[in-house]
C-alpha cells in the first residue's frame, strides 16, 4: 500500500513568486520572512522524499466557470499545462508543464465515488496558481508527478466546511489504500 509521507498546507498566493524574486526597492519588506517560512515547508517536503504529489487547490474561474462548476474535480491527464496568460502577465508566474500520475488519479476517482463523493474529472485540465504556486515554492524542480484535485470555493452553492474535512480524510484513506509502494505527499 502507498504511504502518506507528508501533509502540507502552503500558500498559493500568486504574488509570492514576484515578491520572493524581487530585489532592491521592488522587494516588499515582508519578503524575507515569507521566504524563510516557505523554505521550512520545502525542507519538510524534501525530507519526506515523496514519489507523487496530490495537490488540492481551487480553480480561479480559469477553466471552470458558471456553466460547469463541479464541487470536486480530479485531474486525470498524463500532463498538465500550467498557468494562464493573466497569471504570467500579472504575477510573473512562468508557464511550465507538470507530469500527471494517471494511476493514482484513476484510483482516487473510482474509489472516491464509491466512498460517497460525486467527483468530476478532466482529462484535459490546465492548472492554475492554486496548484502551481505550491509547486514553485515547495518543489521548484517540478520533478514529481501530480494528481490535481480542485475544490469549488467560489460559486454558490459551496460545499459545507464539513464536506471539505470529509474529502481530506477520504483522500488520505484512498492514498493509503492505493495498491502501490509509492510515497505520497498531500499539499493543500
Amino acid at each position: 500500500m502507498a504511504e502518506v509521507v507528508a501533509v502540507i498546507a502552503s500558500t498559493h498566493h500568486p504574488f509570492y513568486y514576484r515578491a520572493s524574486t524581487s530585489t532592491g526597492d521592488d522587494r516588499p519588506p515582508f519578503a524575507d520572512e515569507w521566504v524563510r517560512k516557505v523554505e521550512a515547508f520545502r525542507e519538510t517536503l524534501t525530507r519526506a522524499n515523496p514519489d507523487v504529489l496530490v495537490m488540492v487547490g481551487s480553480d480561479h474561474f480559469h477553466q471552470l466557470w458558471l456553466d460547469n462548476m463541479p464541487q470536486f474535480l480530479v485531474g486525470k491527464a498524463p500532463v498538465y499545462d500550467a498557468n494562464w496568460y493573466n497569471e504570467e502577465r500579472e504575477f510573473g508566474l512562468p508557464r511550465f508543464v507538470c507530469q500527471g500520475q494517471e494511476d493514482l488519479s484513476a484510483y482516487i476517482l473510482r474509489e472516491g465515488i464509491d466512498a460517497g463523493f460525486d467527483l468530476a474529472f478532466s482529462n484535459e485540465l490546465r492548472i492554475d496558481h492554486s496548484i502551481t504556486c505550491p509547486i514553485i515554492t515547495l518543489r521548484p524542480q517540478n520533478d514529481l508527478p501530480i494528481v490535481p484535485i480542485y475544490t469549488n470555493i467560489f460559486a454558490p452553492p459551496l460545499p459545507r466546511p464539513g464536506r471539505f474535512v470529509q474529502l481530506g480524510r477520504t483522500i488520505r484513506q484512498l492514498v493509503e489504500s492505493w495498491p502501490s509502494d509509492q510515497r505520497v505527499a498531500i499539499i493543500g
